[in-house]
C-alpha cells in the first residue's frame, strides 16, 4: 500500500472509530454538561484528553510510516508496526482512548463516563486478545511472538524495547 493511500484509510478510521468511540458517544451520554466540581480534577481531565489524543495521532501516524497500513483490519499494514509508541507498548491506541473517556469524566464531573470508560476497555481487551493476536501472529509470525514476549500489550515498559534485545522471560 502506498503512504497516500494508507494515509487517507488510516484519517478515514480515525475519524470514523475512536471519533465515534472516544467522542460521539460521549456526547451522546452526557450533550458536554459537566458538573462543577474540584478545579484540580478538571485540569487533571483536560491533561488526559489533550494527552491521548497526542498519543492517538502518533500511533496512527505510525501505521502509515512504519507499517505501510491503517489500523483498520480491513486494510492492515504491510509491515508490523514495532517503533514509537509500540516500543513502550503494545496497544497505545486503545490506551489512549480510554485516557480521552476518562479524561472527559474528570473534565465534566462524570461518572457515566468512568463506567463507559471501563465497558470500552473491556471490549478493547477482548478484541486485542481474541482477534489481532492471533491475526497478527499469522500474518507476521515469529517476528510478532518474539515483539510479544518483549513488550506488553496494557501497562508500558520504562524504557523502549529494540528488536536486538532478548525476549523477556517474565
Amino acid at each position: 500500500m502506498q503512504r497516500n493511500v494508507a494515509a487517507v484509510g488510516s484519517s478515514a478510521f480515525l475519524a470514523l472509530a475512536p471519533g465515534t468511540v472516544a467522542g460521539l458517544v460521549p456526547w451522546w451520554l452526557t450533550g458536554w454538561h459537566g458538573h462543577a466540581w474540584w478545579p484540580p480534577a478538571r485540569v487533571f481531565g483536560g491533561a488526559f484528553v489533550l494527552g491521548g489524543g497526542v498519543v492517538l495521532v502518533q500511533a496512527f501516524i505510525s501505521f502509515v510510516v512504519e507499517g505501510l497500513g491503517t489500523p483498520a483490519p480491513v486494510a492492515p499494514t504491510e509491515h508490523l508496526v514495532v517503533g514509537g509508541l509500540y516500543r513502550y507498548v503494545r496497544n497505545p491506541m486503545y490506551l489512549a482512548v480510554v485516557a480521552v473517556i476518562l479524561g472527559q469524566a474528570l473534565l465534566l464531573g462524570r461518572l457515566v463516563l468512568v463506567v463507559y470508560a471501563v465497558v470500552v476497555g473491556a471490549l478493547m481487551w477482548a478484541f486485542a486478545t481474541w482477534y489481532e493476536v492471533p491475526a497478527l501472529t499469522r500474518q507476521f509470525g515469529e517476528e510478532y511472538q518474539r515483539y510479544r514476549s518483549a513488550v506488553p500489550g496494557w501497562w508500558p515498559r520504562l524504557t523502549p524495547w529494540t528488536a536486538a534485545d532478548p525476549p523477556s522471560t517474565g
